[in-house]
C-alpha cells in the first residue's frame, strides 16, 4: 500500500486510473529522460504496460504501418522531421516516413517515449 499511496495508481482499470497513470508517466518521463538505469525506470515500464493493457481493451486502433503511425503522430503534435532529432537523425526519419527504412528497436523506444505510446506500434 505505501507504493500505491506514493505513486497514486498501480493498476489501470478505470478512466480515472488511466488519467492518473498517464499523468504519472509524464512526470516519470521528465524525471528519467533517456536514463534506462534510473531507479524509477522499472516503475515507468510497469505503468506503461498497465496503460497499454487499458488502451488495448478500451480504445480500438486500426492497423497501420509504422511510417503511417509516425506521420500521424507528427501531424497530431505539429512536428516536422527535424523536430525528432532527439529520436533519430533527420535523414533516418525521412527514410522511415518514405518507407525506405524500418524503425530500429532503439529508435522505436525513443519515439515511444517522445509520443508517450508503446514502442510496439513502431515495429
Amino acid at each position: 500500500m505505501p507504493f500505491k499511496k506514493a505513486l497514486g495508481v498501480t493498476f489501470v482499470h478505470t478512466e480515472e486510473g488511466y488519467a492518473r497513470a498517464t499523468a504519472t508517466i509524464d512526470v516519470l518521463l521528465d524525471e528519467i529522460g533517456d536514463d534506462e538505469t534510473h531507479p524509477l525506470a522499472d516503475v515507468l515500464d510497469y505503468l506503461a504496460d498497465q496503460v497499454k493493457a487499458y488502451e488495448d481493451k478500451h480504445f480500438s486502433i486500426p492497423k497501420a504501418e509504422p511510417p503511417d503511425i509516425l506521420h500521424f503522430l507528427m501531424e497530431q503534435h505539429g512536428l516536422h522531421q527535424e523536430d525528432l532529432s532527439d529520436c533519430a537523425p533527420q535523414s533516418q526519419i525521412s527514410e522511415i516516413l518514405a518507407g525506405k527504412r524500418s524503425i530500429s528497436q532503439e529508435t522505436a523506444k525513443r519515439l515511444a517515449r517522445r509520443f508517450n505510446v508503446h514502442g510496439d506500434i513502431f515495429l
